[in-house]
């Protein structure tokens, strides 16, 4: 079984994709992503893990773009688990 989540981009949507069984109420994820822009993807990501029935344990990212404000949606999503960032333009 695959459970998918859609999310929208800054240009269109999209979906990912995980299989249902890889995940456990044991299961700790972290969530890295190359670009923070608006934070669709990182967020979307969050729900999917959850929805799998695994804890997030935070979230990182090499770039955020600051000015679109994804941090914002993402920390929201987090709910309270740590959100970092290598570099933010």
């Amino acid at each position: 079984a695959t459970l998918r989540q859609a999310y929208e981009l800054e240009y269109g949507t999209a979906e990912i994709e995980v299989h249902a069984e890889d995940l456990t109420p044991e299961d700790r994820v972290m969530v890295i992503d190359d670009v923070l822009a608006t934070g669709g993807t990182a967020a979307a990501s969050v729900e999917l893990i959850r929805r799998a029935g695994a804890q997030v344990a935070g979230a990182a990212v090499l770039m955020e773009l600051g000015f679109l404000d994804g941090r914002a949606k993402l920390t929201r999503e987090l709910g309270g688990a740590p959100l970092d960032s290598l570099l933010t333009v």
